[in-house]
């Protein structure tokens, strides 16, 4: 299966996210056999990433979106374990604080953004300004509708800077989250992290998912594409996001520098070293 053009959210597009199987698998390779596969993509990851550090010139962007539960935290854990700290930053989007609250709503993802050489992922992201911020009306629709146009601009910058941006929507069914949630409370290691609105915000389910089909279907372009990742199998989720970022960074080309030495002469340097011990 091509996961990169099952699950990608074609520029112009109409989104329907009730036509979309939140618990889709690909039947094809299995559970067992994922599991092989997604650590076969860890080395390819951890070289492509090898590449991306030493060549110096590029960068990656990864912006995982979903409900409480989707697995966003999860999809670090696992697609992205691998990756060298050194070269890689995950910037979670919390609550704004008072200094980004002072600033324009891209303020604080422009600061996060990839420095070249860096692979960096967005644990939410500035999406929650046309999100979280739609749905609870804490700006009049005449301001977050602005955003889309704003954000496909920001997009394109990092693009055009050589930065791929890669944007994966988890999606859960209801159900499924609720058994998450359950899961929680059920495992002491993870009740810490339970809240009030994992239950108040289950109401807004229905505007939660106009909300992401709108901005979808505004923010999807050739530059910086939307996957819709099925997400109800936690180990489909992984293989399909890993299938995906792995495919990207291939397409990206790119180049170990040149030595900045004159390697005989290192060579030369090295045996005379081995001889004089």
């Amino acid at each position: 299966m091509n996961y990169h053009k099952r699950f990608i959210v074609e520029p112009g597009s109409r989104v329907d996210l009730h036509a979309i199987d939140p618990g889709f698998k690909d039947r094809a390779i299995g559970k067992s056999r994922a599991d092989d596969v997604t650590k076969a993509d860890d080395e390819s990851l951890r070289t492509l990433q090898y590449r991306l550090y030493a060549e110096n010139k590029q960068s990656v962007l990864v912006i995982l979106q979903g409900l409480d539960a989707s697995g966003k935290d999860g999809t670090i854990a696992h697609v992205f374990a691998a990756l060298n700290p050194q070269g890689a930053r995950v910037q979670a989007f919390k609550q704004p604080s008072a200094e980004e609250l002072a600033q324009d709503f891209l303020w604080r993802a422009h600061k996060a953004a990839p420095a070249r050489g860096e692979f960096v992922i967005f644990n939410r992201s500035h999406y929650e300004d046309v999100l979280v911020v739609r749905v609870h009306e804490l700006v009049p629709e005449s301001v977050w509708s602005k955003r889309y146009e704003q954000i496909n601009g920001f997009e394109k910058m990092l693009v055009r800077n050589g930065t791929t941006v890669l944007k994966f929507f988890l999606y859960i069914s209801p159900q499924e989250q609720l058994k998450r949630f359950k899961d929680r409370l059920d495992d002491k290691s993870r009740r810490w992290k339970i809240s009030e609105a994992d239950y108040s915000e289950r109401q807004y389910f229905p505007q939660y998912m106009k909300a992401y089909e709108d901005a979808l279907e505004q923010t999807s372009t050739p530059h910086a594409p939307w996957f819709v990742i099925p997400s109800d199998h936690k180990w489909f989720r992984n293989l399909a996001v890993s299938r995906i970022v792995i495919e990207a960074m291939e397409g990206m080309h790119m180049q170990l520098p040149k030595p900045t030495v004159d390697i005989d002469d290192i060579r030369q340097k090295y045996h005379a070293a081995k001889r004089e011990e």
